[in-house]
């Protein structure tokens, strides 16, 4: 099939990349001619395990395109993809203002019937705004499909080739049946689309990562419950795991959830219930949990070193706001390095592939370092923000030699306790 994606950031990019990879025709589209320019030129603007190189081998095989243009997108496709960006606003709200001009000018470049799909996470009743745009500005025929994404940042490209699950939100069966052949070199297996209604589709998307990140906030909550009582929380999150009806995904503490979609997407449920007079108790709750893990972190930090914040040296191991990733979007590590900074606290931090969005997002304020055991030089206490691959078992005679003094803070869980005692360090972990 031939398919245009507006848009090329995360979800954008993954998606034309394995639409192309699927042996469909792909034009990508974006207002931003240097990340266009670039990716022309085999530039990946985000660090994600596997796209490059399928980005590369179908712009090879001229499968995939990336252009300014979007009349050539919508005139050379059957299906126009919106992947455009849909930011917090002002009051919580998600702003769809990039949807909404794409849209508009999407229906100005209509010459013959199109499918028109949103892959963008957007507020339940966007698809009759979209739908009202584009039919106030052509008579042309079109149709209008809600397919949100689940792609997890760090694992987007596997999550797309292997999806648990397509929704496709609309009740044409015309439409339907074209996007069921789009989907279906992913379906090999099994199928594992489900269709419904778009109001039904936008909606599910924000309950399933609402329902995520209450999993992470609750065994967070047990978790500061379990260091008061002398329980175990990783022993309590496996028994509870083993329960088939819970299940064990999204239940490991630490310093709490961010990145570009939970804390976003809570805010936004909570607005459109606010509208509707639904309190969202719950999803408040999430929300006030997750900042209190934060704040909780890094306050049994600047209380060890209290009266000596300004005499401090940290050197903190993660960034991103989970491994895998260079992004820092409401990364916890960022949240938390702002506060130790602002005690009067140095920090000298490693990061695989966030060492340069993070320090930016902090405006410079920290030292970064091209290997985690440089980072430790001189340091009083190592800090751990982020699950990568490479700090679970690293050097620890490196480590205790490293800093002043063998004291680790992990807001991750990576180590046992037991052994960290015998290796001579003093642990401080979540929930133990």
């Amino acid at each position: 099939m031939k398919i245009c994606v507006v848009g090329v950031g995360y979800v954008g990019l993954v998606t034309g990349a394995c639409l192309a990879e699927a042996g469909n025709t792909v034009i990508c589209v974006d207002k931003d001619a240097d990340r266009i320019a670039g990716l022309k030129k085999g530039i990946i603007p985000i660090h994600e395990p596997g796209l490059s190189e399928i980005v590369r081998h179908n712009q090879e095989m001229n499968r995939l395109s990336f252009t300014t243009d979007l009349k050539d997108g919508v005139d050379n496709s059957l299906i126009v993809f919106l992947a455009v960006g849909t930011p917090t606003g002002k009051d919580g709200s998600p702003d769809v203002s990039a949807i909404n001009s794409v849209a508009g000018k999407i229906a100005e470049s209509l010459s013959e019937y199109r499918i028109i799909v949103t892959k963008s996470t957007v507020p339940v009743g966007t698809h009759q705004k979209v739908t009202d745009i584009i039919r106030s500005k052509t008579k042309v025929s079109f149709d209008y499909v809600s397919n949100p994404e689940f792609l997890k940042e760090g694992a987007a490209v596997e999550d797309f080739m292997s999806p648990d699950r397509i929704i496709i939100g609309t009740t044409n069966p015309d439409a339907r049946q074209t996007m069921k052949q789009l989907y279906s070199p992913f379906m090999r297996k099994s199928s594992r689309v489900l269709y419904m209604d778009a109001t039904s589709a936008e909606m599910t998307k924000y309950a399933a990562n609402i329902m995520l990140a209450t999993r992470i906030s609750f065994i967070n909550e047990i978790a500061e419950l379990c260091e008061k009582l002398g329980a175990d929380v990783e022993q309590v999150r496996q028994g509870m795991g083993s329960d088939s009806r819970i299940g064990s995904s999204f239940l490991f503490p630490g310093v709490g959830f961010g990145g570009s979609c939970l804390p976003k997407d809570i805010r936004a449920i909570i607005h459109k219930g606010s509208e509707l007079g639904v309190d969202m108790t719950i999803a408040k709750a999430v929300q006030q949990v997750n900042s209190h893990s934060m704040n909780r972190f890094a306050e049994r930090i600047t209380a060890y070193f209290d009266g000596k914040e300004e005499e401090t040296t940290l050197a903190a191991w993660g960034l991103a706001f989970k491994a895998k990733t260079d992004d820092v979007r409401e990364s916890p590590a960022i949240y938390c390095i702002k506060k130790l900074l602002d005690c009067g606290m140095s920090i000298r931090a490693y990061d695989p592939e966030a060492a340069s969005t993070g320090a930016t997002a902090l405006d410079g304020r920290i030292e970064t370092f091209a290997n985690g055991y440089e980072a430790l030089e001189g340091a009083d206490a190592l800090i751990i923000f982020t699950d990568w691959q490479e700090f679970r078992n690293p050097d620890f005679e490196t480590v205790t030699a490293k800093l002043k003094k063998p004291v680790i803070f992990d807001g991750r869980n990576l180590y046992d306790p037991v052994f960290m005692k015998s290796a001579g360090v003093e642990y401080h972990s979540i929930g133990r």
